[in-house]
């Protein structure tokens, strides 16, 4: 945590309260100071106490230690361009404060969490072909073949240094979105939304990683339409989830069938959703616009899921934390660095206190280890 002075404590302060919506006589009210007290805390002409600065915390919604925490090069650059008077979108929000623990539980556990010392940017795709190109790099540091369907993807986006986090943030919001971290970048999908679609999502959000994009919210992904960075990405990524030889080899074992019962088998083994389905088979050039329109209207039945034994995915259900992420707080709880509460705090109430391993038994001569 680093030192601040009282002139940055009251900036970073005032910057919260106006995220938070709240004018100075507001937050005065809430925190039982009189406004002229806010305001010369903002200014840094009077100090802040222990107390007021945790009540002033909790009225804004953060965490005490937010105020002494260097933000992330790529929130501050996000920020200032947007102009600090402009509203945050709850993913924006959200996403800040995921960046904000992910970069706390690196400095304690940075051995489980191991984000990629060096950067791994990729030239940005200016055509469809170079987007299929990228898709085909990043399928090599993925660690999977040219053909074969990418089903653990939150673990392998991981294993480059992307931490895919989820929750549900309801309808008419944002599908996705992504900031890059001193060492690696966090991302946050829209578990609201279908699995295909959270999958596809989190494939374009690779994409975004990939080419060092330090700050983006994705709107609607794969409803892109243009030849512009967002459509090159959204065929990007349905290249990474459908590739061109592991799709074709599928389409050609399953070719004696109906196209319906070709469409429902392909979507379950990669493990996308109808609608990216048919814009693939598409591109490859396996179908024509009218079937398009029959495989984005196919529907797979609870009997196709039975007949055709199919696998029904959970990727990014509800809310979720990436692995690493999960074995670097529990590392540190059980180093003891952080708090049971803190612990529970940054695993997102995604566990139960019963949840957490059991601490090893002190010795009694290490008392003198404190009190020394």
């Amino acid at each position: 945590m680093a030192d601040v002075d009282i002139q940055t404590l009251g900036e970073r302060l005032r910057v919260a309260r106006e995220r938070a919506g709240l004018k100075q006589g507001e937050l005065a009210t809430l925190v039982n100071l009189d406004r002229t007290a806010v305001n010369r805390i903002e200014t840094g002409i009077r100090k802040v106490t222990a107390l007021e600065l945790s009540d002033i915390a909790t009225a804004l919604g953060v965490r005490m230690s937010s105020f002494f925490e260097d933000p992330t090069p790529a929130l501050v650059s996000h920020r200032s361009s947007q102009g600090l008077d402009t509203a945050d979108s709850k993913i924006d929000r959200l996403l800040a404060g995921i960046a904000a623990d992910v970069e706390f539980v690196n400095e304690l556990a940075p051995d489980e969490l191991a984000l990629p010392g060096e950067a791994t940017q990729q030239p940005r795709p200016t055509s469809s072909s170079e987007a299929e190109d990228l898709a085909a790099t990043a399928r090599t540091m993925l660690g999977v073949d040219s053909a074969e369907p990418l089903c653990d993807l939150v673990d392998r986006v991981a294993s480059v240094g992307l931490l895919a986090f989820s929750t549900d943030l309801g309808v008419d919001t944002a599908d996705a979105g992504t900031i890059l971290l001193r060492q690696g970048g966090v991302c946050l999908m829209n578990s609201h939304n279908k699995v295909g679609r959270r999958r596809l999502a989190l494939a374009h959000e690779l994409g975004h990683y990939l080419v060092a994009d330090e700050y983006t919210v994705d709107w609607r992904v794969a409803d892109q339409r243009g030849g512009d960075l967002e459509s090159l990405l959204d065929r990007f990524a349905r290249s990474v989830l459908l590739p061109d030889a592991g799709v074709r080899a599928s389409w050609a074992q399953h070719e004696p069938r109906t196209l319906r019962e070709m469409a429902v088998l392909l979507a379950s083994r990669f493990r996308v959703d109808m609608a990216t389905l048919a814009r693939r088979l598409n591109e490859l050039g396996l179908i024509d616009r009218d079937d398009v329109a029959l495989v984005r209207g196919t529907t797979t039945t609870r009997a196709d899921i039975v007949e055709f034994g199919l696998y029904v995915p959970s990727d990014l259900e509800g809310t979720s934390l990436p692995v690493p992420y999960q074995k670097a707080v529990l590392r540190a709880f059980r180093d003891e660095r952080i708090s049971r509460e803190r612990a529970l705090e940054l695993l997102h109430n995604t566990f139960a206190e019963a949840d957490l391993p059991a601490l090893r038994p002190r010795r009694e001569d290490e008392i003198w280890t404190f009190v020394s």
